[in-house]
């Protein structure tokens, strides 16, 4: 099937804005046929001067000619004005829908997909790929469509008054098109992809970086220590330097030969006159050197045209790279899920296609209880943990909730019932009230303070200026770690989900907050069914049942007694927990 082109592509984005597009083209190539009447005007002028010089007293028509040129060019201008108003309208609409399309469709991938995509690169694509288009839409394709309908009126004035100097005039404009078609080949395709490629890196590893000043500023390093970050910055110099010079004698050549129309008239002048000057050829000479800078101004506007059709082009191509993703399936025909007991058979997972992170794992989970996930990082404890949320579809077996296929279940009702607690939970600039009224925003105010009073929250809210209603990240308002944590509980709580994973959710707590954050969970987990993942196995000690984790596979399943007797991984870890609790850092005493 034939691949349709970038313009028929965003005009399926217009709906019924696309007729503004399609007027503002042909207002815009109105307004530049216009904008070469003054030209007529001024030749008329011109005429008369050479005419009744020195005696202007009998030239009657110039003030009229004058004001003549003048209402052309005004007329021109409001057309063209007209003209990018159509444009703009236009282009903002498609923009927008672009925008909306793109997150309509994340909306529909698996959640885990951000991961591997990477937030910043995401933030770019979605708001200056989109920008490209308007900027496209807005002002180039008018400008496009105005450059290409001037050249047409300048070769009717260029050959209507004296051929053989419109032909002169042609030579060097012809010899700055090649230049300027050389430049904007597939060679300057490539290369806009390598650039906008440097700055998707550099956005990315800059999110990243911003993310990591506390770590950076913990122990004194400089930029120096993210070196992704400060590589990516000098590949882009490096990338930017070299382009730069590679364009620096063509572009001297185009520049050359654009601006150069004037001296081949004036040697033509010299040519033509060996004989004598009279005032119809000094007439028309006058005129062509006036005229032919128009000629120029336009190659440039159809040159810039060119290069932002490749931006266009290219930031396509990246939303494409969302648009594309294959979203996770929807059942035809649902079904709902009797009880939270958790199945998983014959599991496996790859998040490279290579390696397995999920070898062959099958575990019951019966309603109602307690398990954890421990073992070795990278052992794929998470990786499970998001495979029960449908972070990601497995690639093998099966996960069932309640009797039903995971894969079967409708994503909201999927979502309702199972509610993840992060290590690192993240609060949104909000008041309180509505960062936990996110879980259920039809919640009421006394609804959501119950949560927050069974998160063990009351001490947060009490010291807070504006209680509940206090929005966090302003004047000078934030909470620690643990005090985040207490209240994306509070959340997890008002969505009342039958399913809790709790991943190191008390990872960055202190002691007070610690104990706090447990009591918490305590009350969240009552006659749910609850998943931890933790290193700290003190708090699992209590789990119904322990799955040891390593390489993707269970290596130990059962009670905490139970593991410690048989001996193995769950052994050692604990043995190895148990020292490094145990590990302090002594003051050694100088001898007096």
């Amino acid at each position: 099937m034939k691949k349709k082109s970038n313009l028929s592509r965003l005009l399926e984005y217009a709906g019924k804005f696309r007729y503004l597009t399609i007027a503002s083209w042909v207002l815009s190539a109105i307004s530049a046929f216009i904008a070469l009447v003054p030209f007529l005007y001024i030749w008329k002028i011109i005429k008369e001067v050479l005419d009744y010089a020195p005696d202007f007293s009998a030239a009657q028509n110039l003030p009229r000619n004058g004001w003549m040129a003048l209402l052309f060019a005004a007329l021109s201008l409001l057309v063209y004005i007209m003209g990018l108003m159509c444009s703009h309208l236009a282009a903002f609409r498609i923009a927008a829908n672009i925008r909306t399309a793109t997150v309509h469709h994340i909306v529909t991938l698996p959640m885990g997909f951000m991961d591997g995509f990477g937030s910043g690169k995401m933030r770019k694509i979605i708001n200056e790929s989109s920008a490209a288009t308007e900027t496209y839409l807005a002002h180039q394709l008018p400008d496009k469509a105005g450059a290409m309908a001037t050249p047409v009126g300048l070769l009717f004035l260029l050959f209507f008054f004296d051929w053989r100097l419109g032909l002169l005039s042609l030579l060097p404009i012809i010899a700055g098109f090649m230049v300027m078609m050389k430049m904007t080949g597939k060679k300057m395709q490539e290369k806009m992809k390598e650039y906008q490629n440097a700055l998707d890196d550099m956005s990315n590893e800059a999110v990243e970086y911003v993310r990591g000043v506390p770590v950076v500023k913990t122990f004194g390093q400089t930029v120096f220590s993210f070196k992704r970050f400060k590589g990516s910055i000098d590949n882009y110099g490096k990338w930017v330097t070299e382009y730069t010079k590679s364009l620096r004698m063509p572009m001297v050549f185009y520049t050359t030969a654009v601006n150069s129309v004037f001296a081949f008239l004036i040697a033509a002048g010299l040519f033509f006159t060996q004989e004598g000057v009279t005032n119809a050829f000094l007439l028309n000479l006058i005129f062509y050197i006036i005229i032919t800078p128009v000629i120029s101004v336009t190659l440039t506007k159809i040159m810039f045209s060119s290069e932002n059709a490749m931006i266009v082009n290219d930031a396509l191509e990246r939303i494409d790279t969302i648009l594309e993703m294959k979203p996770l399936s929807v059942s035809k025909h649902p079904m709902h899920p009797k009880g939270t007991s958790i199945k998983i058979e014959n599991a496996h997972f790859s998040y490279d296609g290579k390696h397995q992170a999920i070898d062959g794992i099958t575990l019951n989970i019966e309603q109602g209880k307690s398990v954890a996930l421990v073992g070795p990082s990278g052992g794929g404890k998470s990786t499970l943990a998001a495979l029960i949320a449908r972070s990601f579809d497995i690639g093998a077996g099966s996960i069932r909730i309640g009797g039903v296929d995971i894969r079967e279940i409708e994503k909201e009702e999927l979502m309702n019932t199972v509610a993840f607690v992060y290590q690192d939970s993240k609060l949104l600039k909000l008041s309180i009230l509505e960062n936990v009224r996110l879980a259920r925003p039809t919640a009421s105010k006394e609804e959501v303070w119950q949560a927050l009073k069974a998160a063990q929250c009351t001490d947060i809210i009490e010291k807070m200026p504006n209680g509940v209603d206090t929005v966090i990240g302003t004047k000078g308002v934030f909470l620690s770690g643990g005090e985040q944590q207490r209240i994306a509980i509070a959340r997890v709580m008002l969505k009342n989900a039958p399913i809790i994973i709790l991943d190191e959710a008390t990872a960055f707590a202190d002691p007070d907050n610690e104990r706090k954050v447990q009591a918490a969970f305590a009350e969240l987990a009552k006659q749910k069914t609850v998943i931890m993942i933790a290193h700290r196995l003190t708090t699992v000690v209590d789990a119904d049942e322990i799955f040891v984790l390593k390489e993707g596979k269970i290596a130990q399943k059962g009670p905490h007694t139970e593991l410690l007797s048989s001996g193995g991984l769950y052994t050692d870890m604990w043995n190895n927990y148990q020292s490094s609790v145990q590990w302090k850092v002594e003051k050694e005493v100088a001898p007096c």
